[in-house]
């Protein structure tokens, strides 16, 4: 018996397959495991950075009058302390991010550099959700435990 063959189609265009490629990935683009490392990297980094600059600030403040810094310069410093942490610690976390995140191929390198500074984004934005979280948790634990009364004997 002979074997029978199927016919092949008859391509109008030969540059064109006759069934299109799937042009999505089936898995997602993003790391989550690089951005949860990097954005508590940032977040580690940035309550360390902030306990420090607390302890400089505190030890430039003096009781007696006109001794110590100003208010002015104090603020001035503070206000600049806080944009160069924030800085420093997104700045870590979005390359640590960046570094760890899986490797992309036969992607176009524009498109590297988004999934990137993309990946970089969230990693800042999980650290500040987190860093929010934990400074909100401390405030209203202290406020609660300031505005209950005190049993006294």
């Amino acid at each position: 018996m002979a074997q029978a063959t199927l016919p092949t189609p008859v391509l109008k265009n030969p540059t064109v397959a006759p069934y299109p490629a799937k042009n999505e990935a089936s898995a997602s683009g993003v790391s989550w495991g690089a951005v949860a490392a990097g954005a508590f990297v940032a977040a580690a980094l940035s309550l360390s950075l902030l306990t420090l600059g607390a302890g400089a600030g505190l030890s430039s403040l003096s009781s007696w009058l006109n001794s110590g810094a100003s208010s002015s310069a104090f603020g001035m410093g503070a206000i600049l302390w806080f944009v160069i942490i924030e800085i420093v610690a997104s700045g870590l976390g979005g390359y640590l991010t960046g570094r760890l995140r899986t490797k992309w191929v036969d992607v176009h390198s524009d498109e590297v550099y988004f999934r990137d500074t993309a990946h970089g984004f969230l990693a800042w934005a999980v650290a500040f959700v987190i860093t929010a979280a934990l400074l909100i948790s401390a405030t209203t634990s202290m406020v609660a435990n300031r505005s209950e009364p005190r049993n006294q004997k």
